[in-house]
This record gives C-alpha cells, structure tokens and sequence, in this order.
C-alpha cells in the first residue's frame, strides 16, 4: 500500500506547495522554446525532487523515465572509487570524446528503463508537441545533492556541461548552493525553493485528513506545523504515522512520538560528554540474568541512529542547535570550541561510511573541552 507521500504527490506544477511565482518559472522553463539547465535548491521537505520529476514529465512525456538519468550525489559520497563511479556516470562508455550529454536520444536509451505512465497528466495542462520547440528535449540528466559531489567532481561535471548536445539538458538539485561552485551555478537557471508556509501546511494536512477520512483535531495540527517547522514532507510523514496509530485526536501524540527530535536528547548527550561519560557501563538485569549495557553520551548516539532511525545530518543539526542555544549556559571559549568540533564531525561524516566514529571523536573532543574549563552539570 503507498503511503500518503506518494498518494499526495502534486501531479501539475499549479498544485506545488511553493510560491506563485516558482511554480510559473518551472510551468515556463518546461514548456519554452529552448529549455536551459536548472538548478533547483531549498531546505530538506520542500519539494525539490517533485519539481524536477513535474519538468521531466513536461519535457520528455508520458515515457520521461526512459530517457532520464539519475544520480545521487549524497551516496556516492559514502562509496569507495566514488571518482571512478563518477565518471562512468557521465561517460558510460568509457571513451573521452563520449559523454551521456552528448549522445543522441537513441545513443543511451534503454529499453528496461522504459515506463509509460498514460495516467500521469502533463503538468502544464497540456502536452507538447515537437513544432512546439526548436530544439526538442529528448534527454534529462539529474544530479541530487550536488553539493555532497565536492569541487573536484563539479569542476569534472562543468567540463562535461560544457560538451552537453542540444537534446540534453541537466537539473542540479541541492540543499546549500554555496556548497557548489560557481562555475557550475552560473551555467544553470536558478530556482530557489523556500520553506513551505505554515498557513500553508495547516491547509493540506486539513485537506489530506478530509480525504483519507481521518478525523483531527486542530490541537494535533497545529503542534504537526511546528515540529516540521516549514519541511512539508515531514508534516505530512508524522500525520500518516499518527492516523495509523489512532492518534491523530490525541493533544499529546505529537510530542511523544516526536521526542527524540527535540533539543532534550542533544542537550543530554552534550552534558554527558561535558561531564566526561562519553562512554560508560553498567549493570541491569533481563530474563533474570545481569547484562553488561552501554551507557553515557555514545549511547545516546546509538539510540537516536538505531532506535529512532535519524540520520547523521538530523543529529548534528539537533546538536548545533543545543550549542546555540541560551538554555546551555557555558563560556563563550568552550562554545566556541564544542562549535569547531562539531564542524569537523560534519564534515568528516559527509565522506564517510561510518558516522559512529566520528561522533565519538566528537564526543570526546567535548569531554577535553570540559575538562580543561572546569564544567561540572551533577
């Protein structure tokens, strides 16, 4: 059974939960005379994958899959020979000269790829016709999270945009479009795509409720919009999981399902570290029988990746948010230092396929810091 994320999918570029004058930009750059490269960016949840999957449904027509070429920048980022996966990417061939941008329609179409949605509109209301442009798209080439890709490998894809044949075009995708350079963003038509408006996602959570028959209180809505904070995608996420499990007129629902995503856990594992219990033991007793149990800061690690499925990004984002805080009253030295740490940690985690080790160098590089300035939270 598909969940409501898939259900809800906007199918026109008139019903995107953006801006008036974003979803006429996309309706133009789709149905123009000579369609440029886009760049798409905007914080996590607001629609940024829909929007490029509406312009290829535009381009390409009811088949865009089959002539769509997709990759995902944030998992070759964790991969080994991520350079070498690169470049097969874009030159399948292998040959310097041939590049998958470069090649005609026919050159790099596949047939196992081939998916014809006759049930799936055109997102401008009409489709169009090969007199209606001059130089007919007949190819997409997307990127997400560019900005994971590093400046070695977009120098490598400006080159290859660069050689891009006329019936090709590229759609970069990314969260933070300073992480990509220049030469790369200039080449592109930039769209910008805010974070959805609370009033906004009031109205079709309301919408989405009426029609699934759910019945909701406002209390449940209200508290849905503020712990998404502007992520479309997650609002819609937490309202599903809470019509499945009865709750959706239940005031407190929100928060106990939500708890882990709250500033109370980073701030505990912070105070842990600060108090030197990175890593800790203890006794306790199961099926009559005493086990041996981690305990302190890492294990709170443990339990927001394991038990509550967060992702690295979603840990170190709780954890700026803590540092930054004025609840954490600690000297502006040591917050500066936690600050660094937590930098480096981020960083190190994007190349890595081992988030775990480098939380716990993060952890204890907090537990120095708190010990050289004399921080004690008993």
């Amino acid at each position: 059974m598909a969940g409501w994320l898939e259900t809800e999918t906007p199918l026109t570029f008139d019903s995107l939960a953006m801006p008036e004058e974003i979803c006429e930009n996309l309706n133009s750059y789709s149905t123009s005379f000579q369609s440029p490269h886009l760049f798409i960016s905007g914080p996590e949840g607001v629609g940024k994958t829909t929007a490029w999957k509406l312009v290829a449904r535009q381009l390409l027509g009811p088949s865009w899959k089959s002539t769509t070429h997709i990759l995902q920048g944030r998992d070759l980022s964790m991969q080994r020979g991520a350079m070498s996966k690169f470049e097969n990417f874009l030159r399948p061939g292998g040959s310097r000269d041939d590049t998958i941008s470069g090649r005609m329609s026919l050159d790099s179409y596949d047939r196992s790829m081939s998916s014809t949605n006759i049930a799936q509109p055109p997102p401008s209301g009409y489709e169009l016709s090969p007199k209606e442009k001059i130089i007919p798209v007949s190819r997409l080439i997307i990127i997400e999270d560019i900005d994971y890709l590093g400046k070695i490998r977009q120098a490598y894809l400006r080159r290859i945009l660069e050689t891009t044949g006329q019936a090709s075009r590229f759609i970069l995708v990314a969260r933070a479009p300073s992480r990509v350079i220049e030469a790369l963003r200039s080449r592109c038509q930039m769209i910008r795509i805010p974070s959805t408006d609370r009033n906004r996602i009031i109205s079709i959570l309301n919408s989405i409720a009426s029609k699934n028959n759910i019945k909701i209180s406002d209390g449940v809505i209200q508290d849905i919009t503020y712990v998404a904070s502007g992520n479309l995608k997650k609002a819609i996420f937490i309202l599903e999981l809470l019509a499945h499990r009865n709750l959706a007129t239940d005031t407190t629902a929100v928060d106990l399902l939500v708890k882990a995503s709250t500033i109370k856990s980073g701030r505990n594992l912070v105070e842990l570290a600060l108090r030197g219990k990175v890593i800790d033991w203890k006794w306790i007793k199961t099926g009559g029988r005493n086990q041996k149990v981690l305990t302190g800061a890492l294990s709170e690690i443990d339990k927001l990746i394991s038990d509550f499925g967060m992702e690295p990004k979603d840990i170190i984002s709780q954890i700026h948010e803590v540092l930054i805080s004025r609840r954490m009253s600690v000297p502006p030295k040591l917050r500066a230092e936690m600050l660094d740490a937590l930098s480096e940690c981020d960083s190190k985690i994007q190349r890595s396929m081992y988030p775990r080790i480098h939380f716990e160098k993060f952890l204890y590089r907090i537990s120095e810091s708190g010990r050289m300035h004399g921080m004690n939270f008993n």
